[in-house]
């Protein structure tokens, strides 16, 4: 192998694509069968401090018979990272919307994890004519006070900047702290997850993911999430699968309780034996349970 390419490309093997979004560069996978143009779009958003990488299973098992499109918020991953940024809720549901406009996608079954619960469907609310289908796995999109200490102390002034973006301990943490399996977290996954947060510069979004959890009305993003939370009455009729890590400290069972209680004719795929990176702990479950939700829930 040659010495130059990170060993984590032998686990990406996508091409990169570029799109100007949101006054930066966004970075998206857009992988399709090579022989047709499918009627569906799996579009998978990730949350923080993960990025496209996550999602590399599910692309490389769904994309010979969908279109799946997986971008990277603006600074994350392998999109830009520009300094001077509004890195909030509203701006990211922005750029999603945006990117979905321009690349006219439509038939999307929408994937979302962590953050991408709330910006995933903030912009589908948007766009609900668009969304067809919509899976959510170990996430949120609805207002909580529920935060766990070990996230909490990265909104600290000082202390966050220092941990998160000085020893990058937010990413680093995560690749022991969200799985439940370690003996499936290969090294060479751990250098994919965190090889885009390098240096202080690339991590900004990192905290700035974490700085903008709206825990009280007085929070820049409360509205915002607000507005998410009012839009998820639009999809009562929509079909929809929840796919839960049950080990997840971070988002609980009592989350995934909550969309049960919103979204009563939802399915469910629940994994005792996962934690929060349920594409690491439990890949081929999430896999099959996609693939069994989507034939069974055709186009109209």
């Amino acid at each position: 192998m040659d010495e130059s390419v990170p060993i984590w490309k032998s686990e990406y093997p996508f091409a990169s694509h570029h799109l100007a979004v949101g006054g930066a560069t966004m970075h998206y996978i857009d992988e399709s069968p090579a022989d047709e143009t499918p009627a569906e779009t799996l579009l998978m958003v990730h949350g923080n401090p993960t990025w496209s990488f996550a999602w590399r299973r599910l692309i490389s098992a769904l994309s010979p018979t969908c279109r799946v499109v997986v971008p990277d918020h603006i600074g994350c991953g392998l999109s830009e990272k520009p300094h001077e940024y509004q890195y909030r809720l509203a701006q990211h549901i922005d750029n999603l919307c945006e990117l979905i406009e321009k690349l006219d996608l439509r038939n999307i079954t929408l994937v979302a994890h962590d953050w991408g619960g709330a910006i995933g469907m903030g912009a589908a609310a948007r766009l609900n004519d668009r969304i067809s289908r919509i899976v959510l796995l170990n996430t949120a999109a609805f207002r909580s006070d529920r935060i766990p200490f070990r996230i909490a102390v990265c909104q600290w002034p000082i202390v966050g900047p220092i941990a998160v973006r000085g020893f990058n301990l937010f990413s680093r943490c995560a690749l022991w702290m969200a799985v439940a399996k370690p003996e499936r977290f290969s090294k060479v996954a751990k250098a994919g997850y965190v090889a885009p947060y390098d240096t202080w510069n690339n991590r900004q979004a990192v905290l700035r993911f974490v700085q903008d959890i709206p825990l009280s009305a007085s929070h820049p993003s409360y509205a915002a999430l607000e507005d998410v939370e009012r839009g998820l009455e639009k999809f009562n009729e929509t079909p929809m699968l929840f796919v839960w890590g049950e080990k997840d400290w971070c988002f609980t069972v009592d989350f995934l309780r909550e969309f049960q209680r919103r979204f009563p004719h939802a399915e469910t795929v629940s994994l005792p034996d996962a934690g929060h990176y349920v594409f690491e702990d439990a890949p081929e479950e999430v896999i099959d349970a996609l693939q069994t939700f989507m034939t069974s829930h055709p186009l109209r």
